[in-house]
């Protein structure tokens, strides 16, 4: 039974760290592309798990305020006043926050998800990479 226990804690913690490593790429990948002429990008995140994956990320400050970043990871409906990007990691969160939020990346049925709002991007004056406009929505 401790066998038992053992390799089920081992492949679940392989899994978290996999998605995790997943996650920190994604982002890492997102957010340098949004921001590509930032040689220091201040980041915040409003969640520890957030957090652990903005400074995992090489190339990024984590800032302790919101005021002081010029990216946001939100993982909840906030309203944050601010020039700085959103990006968020809910769908739900996304449709309540599309007027403000860039995009979002979630898991949806084990998979991931990569959402942005052209309207959005187009205020920000942000031109994607024709690599990334498939993800380019005009809508929720």
């Amino acid at each position: 039974m401790k066998k038992f226990l053992f390799a089920l804690l081992l492949i679940t913690t392989t899994l978290f760290a996999s998605n995790l490593q997943t996650e920190e790429k994604i982002y890492a990948l997102i957010i340098h592309t949004l921001l590509p002429d930032n040689q220091k990008i201040k980041v915040w995140g409003d969640t520890p798990h957030n957090k652990e994956i903005l400074q995992n990320i090489t190339d990024l400050q984590l800032v302790e305020s919101p005021k002081d970043a010029n990216f946001l990871l939100l993982d909840n409906n906030s309203s944050i006043e601010t020039n700085a990007l959103i990006f968020v990691t809910n769908y739900k969160i996304l449709e309540k926050m599309q007027k403000s939020a860039i995009g979002g990346f979630f898991w949806q049925k084990g998979r991931p998800n990569i959402l942005f709002l052209r309207k959005n991007l187009q205020k920000k004056n942000i031109q994607l990479p024709k690599s990334m406009q498939d993800f380019v929505e005009d809508e929720i």
